[in-house]
Formats: structure tokens, sequence, C-alpha cells
């Protein structure tokens, strides 16, 4: 029988934290799944050059801080995103930096070492970096596919990129990376800030992405693309293996002329802003099974509603269904598969003023859905004021062998009410009178955006 653990990441020493630590990602060792890592906009405590992960060594029942990354600002590190290599445990970190913006890819043997992550790859002008590895074995020799999408402005206005390095644990350099160039129809104006990753087993590599064909007055128009590898992205021609029948050209349109309010608090969704929701995800036991979300404002030239969409397709990318009903006021994403080819999607939903983190489990294409509520709390607590993201443009969820693992952030009040499967705090807190309080346990703190990790066990 499955179960499923909550636990709120923040150490017993932040207990007097009261950021918005949102934009969570996470990384699971495929060899020794007690160990993880975690990223969110979390500062150094201490306010020293380096900005902190999050580490567990003991399944995610305990976390702490190793401030290991460089560059920390006034929120950490800018955008950050964490993978394991398949085998030998290095770490795999794609960043802004926190002092110069810069996209850094970085690397560390051993995550619980509180030497510095090692540089690869440092350049300007970048956005959102997307940490996927794996591992790949040729001629007896085992090395770690290390893939991260990034949003390159230097090459406008089709910025969309993947860099893959063949090895990772070997890179030196941007010459250990090949950067990838996705978009390459004449008539993009620009490519939105996610690019989404899935790696099969086989070397079958999907990507998701963004074009955008106008943007008028906030409005953005858009096409929702994906990409193919049946490579490992390391070849001549690196993903070219799907063509578009309408044009010829490389990535199908799964859905054209999408719109949606880019970087706007849309009044139906609180506080948090919309535009820039995108997940993919590849069965496990199957190459040709892939899965795609996204959000947009549905309602046409006047958008009104944000709405999540899910499509499949069982031939590798050629044709989409949709299996799943359209979730109003959904977003947040995030899509994985197991072992068993057991489907989850995880997705943040505004309803009533609540915000409630839900993860939805099928194994039959959502003809049946196995949902729960992981959490949920009002909207308008905390205020953001004037700062954007509130819950962050992206949370994670990733697979080991059948179990299920993410990620997300949300309201840190210790009431049991919000998390209708339970929850472990370590920072300090009273459940009785839904109080967080600061190190001394007296002094009260008021609520703010915490990291939540997750364990679905089956």
């Amino acid at each position: 029988m499955s179960t499923i653990k909550v636990v709120n990441i923040t150490p017993r020493a932040l207990s007097g934290d009261r950021s918005l630590d949102s934009e969570p990602s996470l990384a699971v060792n495929p060899e020794n799944p007690r160990e993880m890592v975690a990223s969110a906009f979390t500062p150094d405590p201490m306010g020293g050059p380096f900005a902190p992960i999050y580490v567990s060594t003991d399944g995610g029942n305990t976390w702490v801080l190793n401030s290991v990354v460089p560059g920390n600002g006034g929120r950490g590190t800018g955008d950050i995103s964490v993978g394991f290599g398949g085998q030998g445990g290095t770490l795999y970190t794609g960043i802004l930096n926190g002092e110069t913006s810069d996209l850094q890819i970085l690397r560390m043997p051993d995550v619980t070492a509180t030497v510095p992550m090692a540089e690869i790859v440092d350049r300007g002008d970048e956005d959102q970096p997307w940490v996927v590895a794996t591992s790949a074995a040729a001629n007896g020799v085992t090395s770690d596919r290390v893939y991260v999408g990034n949003n390159d402005a230097s090459a406008e206005p089709q910025p969309a990129t993947v860099d893959v390095a063949e090895n990772g644990r070997t890179a030196a350099g941007q010459s250990g990376f090949k950067s990838v160039r996705l978009d390459r129809r004449s008539d993009t104006i620009h490519d939105g800030p996610p690019i989404r990753i899935a790696v099969h087993p086989d070397g079958t590599v999907y990507t998701a992405y963004q074009r955008w064909t106008d943007f008028t007055g906030r409005v953005v128009t858009f096409d929702v693309v994906v990409t193919r590898d049946d490579k490992g992205g390391i070849g001549h021609k690196p993903f070219e293996d799907l063509l578009d029948p309408g044009d010829g050209e490389v990535g199908l349109r799964v859905e054209s002329g999408l719109r949606v309010r880019f970087n706007v608090r849309v009044p139906t969704l609180g506080q948090e802003r919309t535009g820039a929701d995108l997940a993919i995800a590849v069965d496990q036991t199957d190459s040709n099974s892939v899965w795609i979300a996204w959000c947009d404002n549905h309602g046409g030239a006047a958008p009104t509603d944000y709405v999540l969409h899910i499509r499949h397709s069982a031939n590798r990318g050629q044709t989409w269904t949709a299996p799943h009903r359209d979730i109003v006021n959904g977003k947040n994403p995030a899509l994985a598969i197991n072992s068993d080819g057991l489907v989850g999607l995880l997705y943040q939903q505004l309803a009533n003023n609540q915000w409630s983190t839900v993860l939805e489990l099928t194994g039959d294409g959502f003809a049946t859905v196995e949902s729960q509520v992981l959490h949920q709390a009002p909207g308008d607590v905390p205020s953001a004021g004037a700062n954007l993201p509130f819950l962050g443009d992206y949370l994670r969820m990733i697979t080991v062998g059948k179990d299920f693992y993410g990620i997300f952030s949300g309201n840190n009040t210790p009431d049991l009410a919000n998390f209708p499967v339970g929850v472990a705090y370590q920072r300090n807190a009273n459940f009785t009178t839904h109080q967080l309080l600061s190190t001394d346990t007296v002094t009260r703190v008021p609520p703010s955006i915490d990291p939540f990790f997750f364990h679905r066990a089956a």
C-alpha cells in the first residue's frame, strides 16, 4: 500500500525566516535515494558569498543547508535547478548567479562536502536554466549525460536552447557542452523562459518550449513546440528527429495560437503571475509515450481564465490527444512517470482564494485517478506586496523506480488542516496555536512561503 509524507524542509536554525522561498527544485540520487538535494530562493543565513542548497541523507526526513553555490545575492541565487547523474553521485546545478545574473553550470561530486561547487560554464544574457542528468554507456564506459535547458538571449529572437554534455563528469568549460538551438522558425519573435527536457534510458530525448509569435499589450500569442532526438542529443543533427507536417520544420507544434498574459498578476490567480508554465515527461517503460502540460489564458483575444492543459502522444510526439480535463486556475504543472508506467501530475490551483497543491496518479491514461491534496492555504497570506513570483513559476517532481518525489512552495502556517495527508516541520512551530516561532522558540514569526518536500512510496 502506498504512503505519502510531506516535510517542511526549512531547518530549525532558520526558524526566523519570513521570506518567499519559492521556485523550488529537487534531485534524488538514483543509486542512493536516501540522498537528495533541494533548492529554492534561499539566501545564505550568514550572509556569506555562497548560496545554500538543502541536503538530506535520510530520505527527506531531515534537511540541512550547505552553502556551496557561487554568487549569494539578496535571495540566494537567481533561478536554480539541480540534477544527479545516473551513477557516481555527482550533482549538476544550473543557476543564474545571485550577484552577476550570469548562467553558471556547476558540478559537485559529494553533496555533503563543504567545498564550493566547481564552475563548468559561465555566460551572460540567460534565463531559467533547467537541469536533467542521466547516465549513458558506450564501449564499456559509463558517463553522465547532462542537459541544461535555457533561454539564451544571444540567440534572439529564437533563444530556446539546450546545452548537452556527453560526459558531465569530465566537461571543462563551454567546450564540454554543445549548445543546440531548438527553434528554427523564421517568424518567431521570441521564445518563452521555460525549456523543459525529458530523457528515456534508450537515448530518446524530448524537449518542450513556448514559441512566441506576437506580444501586444502584455498578451503573448504562442505555440507549444516539442522536439525529439533519438541519439541522446549528441549526434550530427541534434533534436531534429521530429518534424512538423504542417511546415516541415524541426519541432512539432502541439498547439498553436495560444494566448497568455505574460509576467503580470491576473485577478483570478490572486498574487501569482502567469505566462511561463510548462512540463514534459516520457514513460520510462515506453519511449514512444510522452506527456506535456502547459497553461494559457483560455478565452481568445481577450483572455480571462488561466487554464492548465494536458496532452499525450503514444507515437513519439507525432500526434497528440487530450486525455485529461482542463484545470481552471491551475498552474505550475509537473509530470513524472514511474517504472510501472504510472503517470503523475503535480499542480497548484487557486479556488475560493485557496491555493491547493494536488498530486494525481493514473495507470490508465486518467480514465481513473488517485488524487491527493498535499497542501492548501489562503491565497492572500502572506502578502507578497510588489514581490514576484509568489509561489514561483515552477515546482518539480521526479521518479526513482516506483516512487515519486517532489517539491513545491507554499504558505507555511503550521495548521494540520492545511495538510490533508499530514506534515512534519523542522522549523519551530506550534500546531495548536498555528504559530511559527523563531530560533528562541518564543518570538512569533509571521507566515511566509517555504519549500515542502514530498515522497509517495509505492
